[in-house]
């Protein structure tokens, strides 16, 4: 058995060690889920949203206690985190208050005397889930998985284990039955073997991931061997398209704080500004105005709004993309340096003059920097937003007609005008292309855990 010991990554110092799950333990928790599974599956719906109400209620009574967890492991400022824990509440309400109309039986008219579509549970679904927003990324999932009448196994990030494991707490206490949700410890040397394995498993019937990448390939890889469902939230580029007849200080204002809230380490935050080349340099003027009213510093203080990465290698990792992308001609506005001293700060950074085949626009930059493209036209902005394996989000400011014609021409699975891309528990949220595929949230999202079941009753 090995050991996982998470980081505080404001001071770097370690603040606890976890014993991962062997092949034992990883049969216990998949086992007792299936038998969680089989009863659940058979409780009427009010029950099931009874039980999101309560976890809703536990989430705001205690709402103190995890942000203060999410921050200590991850970095977030402590008032991001509280909003995260808040949102995970609005999110248990509104799932408890849909799901009856999300799930009700759909009536077809067929040839049949009468013939509907049903919803019906799958089983366990197996998530894997990251650790930019500990807690949102797993309610999310778990509030459509669970009210759907399934059972659910989550495999967190191990930087922040200690948030998986109060999350499951945090379900038995507001009454899940026993092995309904339930965590399995698993450092990332054990992914390798262990993923197939699960995923593989006869009682597993689903699978969900919101990562990287290179573990969306693994996981939706060993999904396709074993023909599971999957959905996918992978990662974005999203393309932040400001145009000559834009607010321009609103523009700058949403630009902050999309590339810089949770210490820039969110998939839907903006991250190319593509940015008519007329209005360029006011932008640019805006943009790091907002920049430098940005508090960096410890994320438990009063009036930080930018905390540390969450990991060193993170941070090194995004440096060396900075670092390249000031060689290959984009121009260091701000920024651009890992902040001396403890913890693993960055400091908030713009690139200006950046194009394509470069890194800053290529790949993704998942931390504090912001790299602005200029756009000759119209055209040619739709062009450059689209000049990416990507599609997760897309944003367009300009005057409401034409921001919205350019938007529709934009490749994605989100567009906003005139506002920052965010997820509401109201709306489905997901990408396209190297962005992943399948819903979360809304009906689409909690209806992705269910068999759709074609009813054909014939004359009797």
């Amino acid at each position: 058995m090995g050991r996982i010991t998470t980081v505080d990554p404001a001071t770097g110092h370690d603040l606890t060690t976890y014993d991962t799950f062997d092949e034992a333990a990883l049969d216990a928790a998949i086992g007792g889920a299936h038998a969680a599974y089989a009863a659940w599956s058979q409780h009427p719906l009010g029950e099931r949203t009874d039980l999101l109400r309560a976890v809703g209620k536990l989430l705001t009574e205690k709402r103190e206690e995890y942000a203060a967890l999410i921050t200590a492991e991850m970095g977030k400022p402590l008032a991001e985190a509280l909003a995260e824990v808040d949102k995970c509440a609005w999110n248990c309400d509104v799932v408890a208050d849909s799901a009856a109309g999300w799930l009700a039986d759909h009536e077809v008219a067929s040839s049949a005397s009468s013939s509907w579509l049903s919803y019906e549970p799958l089983g366990v679904v197996f998530a894997v889930m990251p650790w930019n927003y500990p807690f949102w990324q797993v309610l999310r999932f778990a509030c459509a998985a669970l009210v759907a009448g399934n059972a659910g196994v989550l495999k967190h990030s191990p930087n922040v284990t200690g948030c998986a494991l109060a999350i499951e707490t945090l379900f038995a206490e507001a009454g899940a039955p026993a092995g309904l949700f339930t965590t399995v410890v698993l450092a990332d040397d054990q992914l390798p073997e262990a993923t197939p394995r699960i995923i593989g498993d006869p009682r597993i019937a689903a699978v969900t991931l919101t990562g990287s990448e290179r573990a969306g390939e693994a996981v939706g890889g060993a999904a396709g061997r074993f023909l599971k469902k999957s959905v996918l939230e992978l990662g974005g580029s999203d393309p932040f398209v400001v145009l000559d007849d834009a607010d321009l200080p609103a523009a700058a204002a949403a630009a902050a704080k999309s590339r810089f809230g949770n210490n820039g380490q969110s998939c839907i935050a903006a991250k190319r500004f593509i940015v008519s080349a007329s209005v360029a340099d006011e932008f640019v003027a805006l943009l790091v105005e907002r920049v430098a009213a940005l508090e960096l510093g410890d994320p438990t203080a009063p009036g930080t709004t930018v905390g540390p990465m969450a990991r060193s290698d993170l941070r090194d990792g995004l440096h060396d993309q900075v670092t390249r992308a000031v060689a290959q001609g984009a121009t260091l506005v701000t920024g651009g340096e890992p902040v001396p001293g403890a913890g693993y700060y960055y400091a908030p950074t713009v690139l200006d003059h950046v194009e394509p085949r470069t890194v800053a626009f290529d790949e993704e930059t998942f931390g504090p920097v912001a790299a602005v493209v200029r756009a000759r036209d119209d055209d040619h902005a739709v062009e450059l937003a689209n000049d990416t394996d990507y599609g997760l989000g897309a944003a367009v400011w300009g005057s409401s007609p034409r921001a919205l014609a350019v938007g529709r021409r934009i490749r994605s699975g989100a567009l906003f005008v005139n506002a920052m891309v965010a997820s509401d528990p109201r709306l489905p949220f997901g990408g396209i292309g190297r962005s992943g595929y399948g819903r979360e949230l809304s009906a689409e999202g909690t209806r992705e855990f269910t068999n759709v079941r074609t009813v054909f009753v014939g004359g009797a």
